[in-house]
């Protein structure tokens, strides 16, 4: 995949780096806030080779690309030319939209965690991994491999505020390294001692609450939010000449007591509040617990509200020490992967079935966003089938009060957190909720999804198909071409040309089916339902229409022959791009054979031969470019 085409490709239908007020990614989709999101062509995008969906939620613009869209970001970023990895300059983001406190509050809880996830999730994974070791007798607590290697898994959780200080300050605007030592001295290891031994000190004269703040989540973002009030009005007070100096010693002159003795103990307050809430709801109805969250987990991803949970799990694990939604969640993980072999098992469309099969080990590994965008919600059943599997599973996993003893993504690396009370149930949740969405879909979850008209009888007349060279040149195999997607065949087969001239001509009777507003490619249907792709050069799409003339509209009818689009070779080469000419046959699954014809120059003879199946031809989709 190129992955700076695809950027460029991506910022150009999305309304150009002016209409981006924010942009950065997750693990699997790139997340915009956009000052007018009717400027974005969503359909567009949904067609780019590389691109699985488009979603809109919680006031974002989620444009969903799988495992490479830190790559694609990334020239993303370079072709914006935007301030910092995350977002475009600050003066951009005076014109945004105002959004509602819902979304607000999603996009502040998603933007604060999503840059750490990942260190999370790892440093999770390995602390369960311990825990295992130590169950097994395979390592003691008291060696040094498992003192190192427990510091390298504890250490983002136990200074968790100071890492929560940083990119809260970076989402609300205010210094961040005063953010962080602001998250530091809460942490600073003489307060932690005296707290720790519940000893009492005195800020002139007023007791500070004996309070730990290691692995804690709410009282630093509420320290974040007054310190977001503070900084403008000292900035405001100090000249500019002194600003630098002044503005963060007076910050950390009032918020660190501050915090230690106000906002922390509100923030506290709040944490063991929900806490409380939380393990009240789940221990009065833990079956229906697990039910709801391993049904409609990943529709609370889908609307991008379940960054809300992400907290709350987090100040689960500082209260108590653990949480017990973790566990249920990855039912709903592994639903998803059983439902996407189901889809990889029964499906009979070829492109389908290999992001299906694809989709399977990484939804294992709790990246789900491709499998639901790409594989089981784009085909519905499937998607209904997960829930159903997760809601099984969820129920046998809550009614066995599983703990997580580490915050992780939820998925099957994750089950070593889950030693302990219940973990048995676990398995056998996890279990259920695989075959039962695997099965599910195997029997309902797939219609039948061969192209999409069958039976329908080749014309008598008719014994084979044949194409003209659309264009002047010499004939080279398509698997040469420097393009993988097209030399992979992955689109079809069909050969290239390196064009002599500058005329395409329809290489059959038909209709003209797709018509790129760039002029760089153009596809046509024969009159015997061949799906032909004719593409100019390759990247020449980041012309954008430069040194085309499309000649044709969309549904005319053309003959054989009939010039139907006219480039300027000279030119394109000129501009740095590679002319060679793809001829593609887009629906190869429904012929025999398509074979090149024995030829070494492109002169408008036959150059390829497409044997129709014996009985019957079917009609697919022409792929979108």
């Amino acid at each position: 995949m190129d992955y700076r085409e695809l950027a460029q490709q991506i910022l150009d239908n999305i309304g150009g780096k002016a209409n981006i007020s924010k942009a950065w990614h997750c693990a699997t989709r790139l997340r915009f806030n956009l000052k007018a999101v009717d400027k974005a062509n969503t359909e567009a995008i949904e067609n780019l080779d590389g691109v699985i969906t488009v979603v809109q939620s919680a006031g974002q613009y989620q444009v969903v690309i799988g495992n490479s869209v830190a790559k694609v970001f990334e020239a993303l970023a370079d072709l914006a030319g935007l301030a910092n990895p995350d977002t475009t300059p600050a003066a951009d983001t005076e014109d945004a939209p105002k959004q509602n406190i819902l979304n607000r509050f999603i996009a502040f809880i998603s933007g604060i965690f999503t840059p750490f996830l990942g260190a999370l999730a790892g440093a999770g994974i390995l602390k369960g991994l311990l825990a295992l070791f130590v169950a097994l007798n395979w390592m003691s607590v008291n060696s040094g491999q498992y003192k190192i290697w427990y510091s390298a898994g504890d250490a983002i959780f136990y200074f968790l505020p100071v890492f929560l200080a940083f990119t809260a300050s970076k989402q609300l605007h205010v210094n961040q390294f005063v953010g962080v030592s602001l998250g530091a001295a809460l942490l600073y290891p003489t307060l932690v001692t005296v707290m720790t031994n519940s000893t009492t000190l005195k800020f002139f004269g007023i007791p500070v609450v004996p309070t730990t703040y290691t692995s804690t989540v709410i009282p630093i973002l509420l320290a974040i939010w007054v310190l977001s009030y503070l900084e403008p009005v000292l900035d405001k007070i100090f000249p500019e000449s002194i600003r630098n100096i002044f503005t963060p010693l007076l910050s950390l002159l009032i918020m660190v007591p501050l915090t230690l003795l106000v906002v922390g103990p509100i923030g506290g307050a709040i944490s063991n509040a929900l806490a409380d809430g939380v393990m009240g709801i789940y221990n009065f109805m833990p079956i229906v617990a697990g039910i709801i969250m391993g049904a409609f987990w990943q529709v609370f991803v889908i609307f991008g509200v379940h960054w809300t949970f992400v907290p709350l799990m987090m100040n689960n694990i500082a209260k108590m020490g653990y949480d017990p939604l973790l566990p249920i969640l990855s039912a709903a993980v592994l639903s998803q992967a059983g439902a996407a072999l189901g889809v990889f098992l029964k499906s009979k469309d070829t492109k389908m079935k290999a992001l299906a099969g694809s989709s399977v080990l990484t939804a294992i590994f709790g990246i789900t966003e491709p499998t639901i965008y790409g594989v089981t919600l784009k085909l519905k059943r499937p998607f209904y089938c997960a829930v159903a599997g997760g809601a099984l599973g969820g129920a046998i996993i809550g009614a066995a009060k599983v703990h997580a003893s580490s915050f992780t993504l939820p998925s099957l690396l994750s089950l070593p957190t889950y030693l302990g009370q219940g973990f048995m149930g676990e398995v056998i949740g996890l279990i259920v909720a695989f075959v039962v969405a695997t099965v599910l879909t195997l029997l309902f979850g797939v219609k039948n999804d061969a192209p999409a008209t069958t039976n329908v009888k080749t014309p008598a007349n008719v014994d084979d198909d044949t194409l003209s060279a659309p264009v002047e040149g010499t004939i080279i195999p398509l698997t040469s071409v420097n393009d993988e997607v097209f030399a992979s065949e992955a689109m079809g087969k069909g050969l290239a040309i390196v064009p002599s001239n500058g005329e395409v001509q329809a290489p059959v009777d038909g209709t003209i089916t797709a018509v790129y507003p760039t002029g760089h490619a153009i596809g046509i249907t024969s009159t015997t339902g061949a799906e032909i792709l004719i593409h100019i050069g390759i990247n020449t799409v980041q012309l954008e229409g430069k040194y085309f003339e499309t000649l044709v509209k969309q549904n005319e009818t053309v003959k054989r022959g009939q010039v139907v689009t006219k480039f300027d070779a000279d030119k394109i080469k000129a501009a740095g791009y590679d002319t060679t000419v793809m001829v593609i046959v887009t629906n190869t699954a429904n012929y025999a054979a398509v074979m090149p014809t024995d030829a070494t120059e492109a002169d408008h003879n036959a150059i390829l031969t497409l044997q129709p199946q014996p009985e019957t031809t079917t009609e697919g989709d022409l792929a979108h470019v």
